[in-house]
């Protein structure tokens, strides 16, 4: 619980002068390590960490490398609490949105509007990935994050992978090996505490 609590708190408390000392405090412990990629802690499960590491350690490898899960409901998929990613053929971020992305044009087009399609073609649920939020990061890139200011659309969506893509960094995205619950509301933590207790 304690992780899931810290998913909330952190969104009100690291903002504006204390995530200026935060990022100066993380970039100044940072400047001594060694270049291996660095994994932080999350309120996501983990992948294979090993799978994560071995995507930056391509010769192409990427800047960062993240997680994404199916999205199985349509409530899931208009939940703006619940950030969605368009990935490439090859796996690497295109954009990540708040919005139901990619927009299945021809299946709206049949239907009507995108709501009635997804009600006759629940299908095309499988189109759209939600991205959870675990990240790891190669040093290097980290380091240039820190320092780089907010984005035009990082503001609007208040997504900060959207500066990391703005600046040019490639971020795989790989399944998560097991699905998730998103503590990112007070109504998402409450929804997860109930959940709990059926499990204790």
């Amino acid at each position: 619980m304690q992780t899931a609590d810290f998913g909330v708190w952190q969104r009100k408390w690291l903002q504006g002068e204390v995530l200026e000392r935060q990022l100066a405090y993380w970039k100044e412990k940072l400047a001594g390590l060694s270049a291996t990629p660095l994994d932080l802690p999350s309120d996501r499960p983990r992948p294979a960490v090993e799978t994560m590491i071995a995507e930056m350690a391509k010769p192409d490898g990427a800047g960062i490398v993240t997680t994404y899960e199916a999205i199985e409901s349509r409530d899931d998929l208009l939940n703006p609490d619940l950030v969605k990613v368009v990935m490439d053929d090859a796996g690497h971020a295109v954009y990540f949105s708040r919005s139901p992305i990619p927009f299945p044009r021809d299946a709206a087009k049949r239907h009507g509007d995108p709501g009635r399609a997804l009600d006759l073609e629940p299908e095309l649920l499988k189109l759209f990935h939600k991205h959870t939020g675990l990240y790891v990061y190669r040093r290097d890139v980290l380091l240039d994050f820190t320092g780089w200011p907010p984005v035009k659309l990082e503001i609007i969506e208040a997504l900060e992978q959207l500066r990391a893509l703005a600046h040019g960094v490639k971020i795989r995205v790989v399944e998560a090996c097991s699905s998730s619950i998103g503590v990112d509301t007070p109504e998402d933590l409450e929804l997860l505490k109930a959940q709990m207790v059926h499990i204790a």
